[in-house]
This record gives structure tokens, sequence and C-alpha cells, in this order.
């Protein structure tokens, strides 16, 4: 449910009409709202009383504040850039922030890429989790949520938040719905994944579960993505694959699904000018660039087929090394 946020400066009006045009378009706008809430609280503390957004006042809300991280700024800077253009746009004079004031990489994070093997453990240990009277199917759970993280490159986000009504089993399709950027989009099923799933739903439905969430917790709704991740960490012991305190962590199952799926692609000489929009598409990917990193990574992590990568496909590398995050 979408938090209330009311606002009371100067520029409330303008503001609650941002926030409801970005929502109107489909973005949630959670955190842009948020943080919109502390620029309005901000404006009212700076006695604003003018509809003018100077220069001076945009810069004095985006300095760099004590211990805040260049990502957190960057957030601010980027909602305060949002609405000094729908303030132009509709006719106030407003200082935009320029877009280069502050680069932050995406793709700071390597990736940990999996192999067969270490899936394999993962999953055997996932099958062998042991059952409580508490979580009464929790196994079922996680015998199933990894693979599918694997096996369709869903952000963990998107798994956990997953209806039953989200799957056509029939069909071998995953709706996903309100999605990061906005996006929603179709995810088809592998023959076998598809037939886990059926067995799956009907494992939890057998055991008395009749909500609507696809990975229901005991305690009502459905699991969160913290609870998913310190289970991934419990499991990824078991399997015997060392954890350091920047991973490996959920996610790179999804960045796994995407090295794999590039890698088996370039090994076939497929042509990757027409795969990576599918791709990324596949992935919910905002553009292009993502799936060309996984590209560079692909290419990195196997040298093997390096030579095959540059030969044909050297245009659609990035020059600049990065690793996907999202």
């Amino acid at each position: 449910m979408t938090k209330a946020i009311s606002y009371s400066s100067v520029f409330a009006e303008e503001i609650k009409g941002y926030v409801d045009e970005k929502r109107s378009v489909g973005y949630k706008f959670e955190k842009g709202a948020s943080i919109l809430e502390r620029f309005d609280l901000f404006l009212v503390n700076h006695n604003l009383t003018e509809k003018i957004l100077s220069k001076e006042l945009v810069l004095l809300w985006t300095a760099k504040n004590q211990n805040e991280s260049d990502s957190t700024r960057s957030g601010r800077i980027s909602s305060i850039r949002g609405f000094a253009r729908y303030l132009v746009r509709i006719g106030y004079e407003a200082y935009i922030v320029p877009a280069k004031i502050l680069k932050i990489s995406r793709y700071s994070y390597t990736p940990y890429i999996f192999s067969k093997e270490e899936l394999k453990r993962i999953f055997l240990a996932a099958d062998n989790y042991p059952v409580s009277e508490l979580t009464p199917n929790r196994q079922l759970v996680l015998s199933l949520i990894f693979r599918l993280l694997y096996g369709t490159g869903l952000r963990i986000s998107e798994a956990v938040n997953l209806k039953k009504a989200d799957i056509d089993l029939h069909k071998g399709i995953i709706y996903i719905r309100e999605a990061k950027f906005g996006k929603e989009r179709m995810v088809p099923l592998s023959e076998k994944l598809s037939i886990r799933c059926t067995n799956y739903l009907n494992a939890i439905q057998q055991s008395g579960y009749s909500g609507e969430y696809f990975f229901p917790s005991p305690y009502g709704g459905h699991y969160s993505s913290d609870t998913m991740y310190k289970q991934f960490r419990d499991l990824i012991w078991k399997a015997d694959i060392s954890h350091s305190g920047k991973g490996p962590r959920v996610h790179d199952l999804r960045h796994t699904f995407a090295v794999h799926c590039l890698k088996k692609w370039v090994l076939k000489g497929e042509d990757l000018t027409n795969l990576l929009p599918y791709l990324s598409a596949y992935l919910g990917h905002n553009d292009l660039r993502g799936t060309q990193h996984y590209l560079k990574l692909t290419a990195d992590l196997y040298p093997a087929i390096v030579a095959n990568v540059e030969n044909h496909f050297s245009y659609l590398i990035p020059e600049v090394i990065f690793h996907e995050t999202d």
C-alpha cells in the first residue's frame, strides 16, 4: 500500500501534482515521494514564500550531507531535478541541476557467477532443508524459489511478490507486475520449471494454504526479500560456498542466468544483435546497457569465447568495464 504523504510548503500543490503525474504513468514513486516530502520540509524551514526554485536554494538542498553516500545524494539530486523540470514545464521559474553534477556507477559491484556444480549443490541443500513445524512450507518454498530465480532471471523482489494469479501454468508464463522502472512483462517458463511450479502449488494447497501469494509466509502475506537472503546465505554455507561481506548474493542467481544464457548463444554462433534486445526485455532492463555489461562479463569469465565475441560483437561491448547490479 502506498504511504500517504502530505506537503505544506509554498510548493505543496506542485509537489503533489508531480507525484500524482509520476504515478499516473505507472511509477510507484514511493522513494521519490519520500525524498520530496523531506524537500518540502526543507522549504518550510527556509521560509520560502515565493514560488521560485532558485539555484542557491537547489544547491543548498543538494549539497552532500555528513556521512551521506554518493548514491543517496544522487537520489536526492535526481528527485529535485525531475521536480524542477516539472515546474518549468507548468510555467514556474526553477533551477535544473545539470545531469552530470554527480556521476554514479550503476555497475560497481562485481557479480559472482555460480558454476553448474555450485548451482547443483545449492539446489540439493534447498531440497534437503530441515522441515519446521513453525514454517511448514519453508522447505517447499526454498526448493523452488532459487531454481526459479536462476531459471528465469527474476529479481528476488519480483519472485516473493508473485501471486498465484500471476502464474499461468497452462501456458507456462509468469506475469511480472509493478516491477522495477515501472515495467510489466511476461516471462516464459521452461517445461521442467513449469512442472516444478505445478507440483509445488499442489503441495502447498494440500497443506491447507488458500491465500493469494505464490510463496506464502507462515505469518501472513509473503516472504520478504531479506528473509530469502538470509535463507540463501544458509544454503550456500551448506553447499560449501564461501561468503564474504559482499556476496555471493541472491541477486547473483540473476547475473548467472544472464551470463549462462549469453555464453550459450555465443558458443552457438547466434546473432547477438538480434538477441540482446530480447534478453533485455526478458530481464526487465530499462535499456540495453545492463545487458551489454553482461556480455562483457561473459567474455571476461570465459576467455575461450573472447575471440568470438570480439570478432563479431565488439561494438556491443562497453569500453569501460562495469558490472550489472540491478
